[in-house]
């Protein structure tokens, strides 16, 4: 099982989470600011944080939301992947200059689910539209929350402020109004694009990823961190996966067919009877495939 996630098998059970980011998107530095503040044995809790990282009360608060967002902390403790990305030490991205390391952390988002929004937006609303409004997925989002498991989850309120900011972590800002917005994390993805009609307002929809736009090492992390324990991963976790990318099925099972065909991985796509799934032959360690890609380039 991931250290950060549960596995796809227990996810029905999760009580969907909201808000945590104090109406703040994440900032492209904050995360080695979060990590070096945590390395250096500070707490997030502590009177001092706001001196130590330089921000304000409620800046301090979104960090610490966005680190455990992101798969980067557990309970406040730095995981392998945060140590891999941005240890002064060995760390291969520090300062998050390769985009396939923004791929990797969208990745993390969406699955980790802490920040229930993502995986509901790319995976479970993108498998039955394509295009959206603010309306249509706070509506969609009241709908998901509206079973007894979810009991008390949904704050209308709340909600939109989670929209709000996942747009702007995602979309580049039409305004040169506010500068910060153009370091918000994700937007180099290209993943959410929008259409402005004056009678509707503006529009939202999912921009089709292409293979050659995410490194294989990078799909290949994400099939060993799903499979976790297991040597096969289903055809309903592949789809779950090209959603994630907003890749096309047929392009996801290009890509593993091309790390099937390479020595070094030990992995077979099949189509049996119907059944199609990915297995794995041996072993891997999802950060040694990793390591692969960032001492090659």
């Amino acid at each position: 099982m991931p250290e950060w996630a549960l596995v796809f098998g227990k996810l029905a059970t999760l009580r969907y989470s909201f808000s945590g980011h104090e109406s703040f998107h994440c900032r492209s530095l904050w995360l080695k600011k979060g990590y070096d503040f945590l390395n250096n044995g500070y707490a997030f809790n502590s009177p001092d944080a706001v001196v130590h990282l330089g921000v304000g009360k409620n800046m301090v608060a979104a960090i610490r939301f966005w680190m455990k967002a992101f798969g980067l902390t557990d309970n406040d403790n730095l995981t392998n992947l945060s140590h891999f990305i941005f240890s002064d030490n060995g760390g291969f991205d520090r300062f998050l200059e390769d985009t396939n390391s923004h791929w990797l952390l969208h990745y993390c988002i969406v699955n980790c689910r802490i920040a229930s929004l993502y995986s509901l937006l790319f995976v479970d609303f993108q498998r039955e539209h394509k295009e959206f409004d603010r309306d249509g997925l706070l509506q969609f989002i009241k709908r998901k929350c509206s079973v007894p498991e979810q009991k008390n989850v949904f704050n209308e309120n709340t909600v939109k402020k989670d929209i709000n900011v996942l747009l702007q972590t995602y979309m580049a800002p039409t305004s040169l109004k506010s500068l910060e917005d153009f370091s918000a994390l994700m937007i180099g993805l290209n993943l959410i694009q929008s259409n402005h009609d004056e009678n509707k307002g503006n529009t939202y929809y999912f921009n089709e990823i292409h293979s050659e736009a995410i490194a294989p090492e990078i799909i290949l992390y994400s099939l060993i961190d799903i499979k976790g324990e297991d040597n096969t991963v289903s055809f309903d976790r592949l789809k779950e996966l090209s959603l994630t990318f907003c890749m096309p099925i047929t392009e996801l099972i290009e890509v593993i067919r091309r790390l099937e065909s390479s020595e070094k991985y030990n992995l077979h796509y099949t189509d049996n009877s119907g059944i199609k799934n990915v297995q794995f032959t041996r072993t891997f360690n999802k950060y040694d495939v990793l390591r692969d890609y960032y001492q090659a380039i």
